[in-house]
């Protein structure tokens, strides 16, 4: 019973380690270049990827999508998606699509004088499924060589280590007290039955 409680616990923690690096906030330094509208059909597949229309909207599958295109300092091309989360999960109570698209816009730059900004945005770039990470606040930096420390993540992971070390603890206990007496139990009950029917035979 090792092996598979081993395999059991290693993918869910995979699958919460998933769901913390889609739901966390992370920060992107990068050269706004361009900002767009796009129309966007919404299939069973990338649909849980994308928050809801602008808040008072009604959900839809095909709708207007808010896009700020941008490059990495290395090159490398990024888009992001700007959509209202409102109340929603994740609960970053976005509800400034429109005045973060202006801002966006305002932000553009060129290669020869780039202004560099870091984007806080969460969720993935795929290709394949079209989808993309979604864009909650955009400032000017100095530069691309600028060191941004993400607080609220360490804060949220602390916590969350902690409330896991306390459940981790709670189990334990409950396992001494309650079922290894039971297993005990069960074996001793087992024992005795397989001595029975010994005996009879």
């Amino acid at each position: 019973m090792r092996w598979p409680r081993i395999i059991f616990i290693a993918v869910l923690v995979l699958i919460f380690g998933a769901f913390l690096h889609y739901t966390l906030p992370q920060r992107d330094i990068v050269r706004i270049t361009d900002t767009e509208i796009i129309r966007q059909d919404f299939s069973g597949l990338n649909r849980i990827f994308y928050a809801q229309g602008d808040s008072g909207n009604a959900t839809v599958d095909s709708r207007d999508l808010r896009l700020i295109n941008s490059v990495l300092p290395s090159g490398e091309v990024m888009v992001y998606r700007n959509e209202d989360t409102g109340f929603g999960w994740p609960p970053y109570f976005k509800l400034d699509s429109a005045d973060l698209h202006a801002e966006a816009a305002n932000l553009v730059s060129t290669a020869a004088e780039p202004q560099w900004v870091a984007v806080t945005h969460y969720g993935w770039r795929s290709r394949l499924l079209t989808t993309y990470p979604n864009a909650v606040s955009i400032r000017p930096v100095d530069g691309p060589e600028v060191t941004l420390i993400p607080w609220l993540n360490i804060v949220i992971l602390l916590v969350l280590a902690v409330l896991v070390f306390m459940a981790w603890r709670i189990w334990e206990r409950f396992e001494d007290r309650v079922i290894d007496p039971i297993r005990d139990r069960l074996a001793v009950q087992w024992a005795k039955l397989k001595d029975r029917v010994g005996g009879r035979g």
